[in-house]
């Protein structure tokens, strides 16, 4: 029996993360949710999984999560804050963490599980994108598992040998010669900058193939969210920037591949579903049912890839130049990236402008070497202020 706790077990991951565990009750068991302030959709999710603590971010929402649980007759413990998130995600109550937090904000609790030896899920792309160095390190010190949860990066885990993989200290195999992660193109595939001009926050975030939430749908849209993947291929498996390509596949069912020194091609496959990679993951090295319906190719329309358009979508070029830069980029690039697709929800931002602000911030803060937490999280803050800083002066 694995004891799972769900770091964002309001969000999309975490709602899918909880309906594979909940087809599998012999085999895992959600002892610890958190949410960031979805009250109600929390004690819900309790009511429904009766975890042995629950975790709201907001310390100005933990009474009203308590007496809402009392009054659900759901009896667990309660915290809340930023300090209890990570003290959960590294406490006895779970041997598997799924970290599904949203941004830079499930940074210290993924430390924290990787530290204490965790078999962790990781989700959150942005904390390994931010602090890949520290996290690996983590993960070896800590003894623990690090398995990819994004379903690109799960795909590459599935093709790829074996050896070496899950550890803090991955080594790209010396037989493979390049990893290829796919990207749906998002809802604007094939536009070009003119038609651009006038889009909005709700346009970006209908996606033709994935069901996500609002920012990770606009990074989608933007491939800002396949730059932060390249990273964080990088940094899982040991791959020089070089040796990761990225292509369009409008159709999202082959979902990364390898390509091997003898010619050979691995790929995975399979319906865009998350569940499958978190089934993979929470089993892993086992197979278990996700509930997601087999593949038919008979069914499908033709498989088709091209290359990506970095001109129109220029979030990608600038991730590989953050990657390439290396140290804290990556991290600046994050926090750039968060603020201006902010700015963008809330109508303050054209679409095309999100790249203008990231390009801006890591031409104003050169990379620096990543030193520890609170280095990066301080230059994290640094260059969300420089962003708020650009935004305002271009209104």
């Amino acid at each position: 029996m694995k004891n799972v706790a769900v770091l964002g077990a309001t969000g999309s991951i975490g709602g899918n993360t909880l309906d594979v565990i909940a087809r599998h009750p012999e085999r895992f068991r959600a002892t610890v949710l958190t949410a960031h302030h979805q009250v109600d959709a929390l004690v819900t999710l309790c009511a429904q999984h009766r975890p042995d603590l629950a975790v709201i971010a907001d310390p100005g929402l933990e009474a009203e999560l308590s007496r809402k649980l009392r009054a659900a007759s759901v009896c667990c413990e309660v915290a809340s804050g930023h300090d209890a998130l990570a003290i959960a995600a590294s406490g006895n109550l779970c041997d598997t963490v799924v970290a599904a937090i949203v941004g830079a904000a499930g940074l210290e609790s993924t430390l924290a599980a990787a530290h204490a030896g965790k078999r962790l899920l990781l989700a959150n792309k942005e904390a390994i994108v931010m602090a890949g160095p520290l996290l690996l390190d983590a993960v070896a010190i800590g003894g623990g598992a690090l398995i990819p949860v994004d379903s690109e990066h799960n795909a590459l885990f599935q093709c790829l040998p074996a050896e070496g993989l899950a550890s803090g200290r991955p080594t790209l195999h010396k037989g493979v010669r390049r990893l290829t992660l796919t990207a749906s193109g998002g809802p604007f595939r094939g536009l070009g900058r003119a038609e651009l001009t006038g889009i909005t926050p709700d346009q970006a975030c209908k996606h033709p193939n994935w069901v996500m939430g609002r920012k990770i749908s606009v990074d989608s849209a933007t491939l800002m969210n396949k730059g932060l993947e390249v990273i964080e291929a990088h940094h899982l498996f040991g791959a020089a920037p070089d040796l990761i390509n990225v292509v369009v596949h409008p159709q999202s069912l082959v979902h990364s591949f390898v390509e091997y020194l003898d010619g050979s091609v691995l790929a995975q496959l399979g319906n865009p579903d998350m569940r499958t990679a978190i089934a993979h993951a929470l089993a892993w090295p086992e197979r278990v049912d996700a509930g997601v319906a087999p593949l038919d190719l008979t069914t499908c329309a033709p498989l088709a890839f091209e290359a990506p358009d970095l001109a129109t979508f220029r979030c990608l070029a600038l991730a590989f130049q953050a990657l390439r830069a290396g140290g804290d980029a990556p991290a600046v690039l994050n926090a750039a990236n968060e603020i201006a697709v902010e700015a963008f929800l809330a109508g303050a931002l054209p679409f095309l402008s999100i790249a203008d602000v990231v390009d801006a911030v890591l031409a104003e803060l050169p990379a620096q070497a990543v030193v520890d937490v609170q280095t990066l999280l301080e230059r994290d803050r640094v260059a969300r202020e420089a962003a708020r800083r650009i935004l305002r002066n271009a209104c």
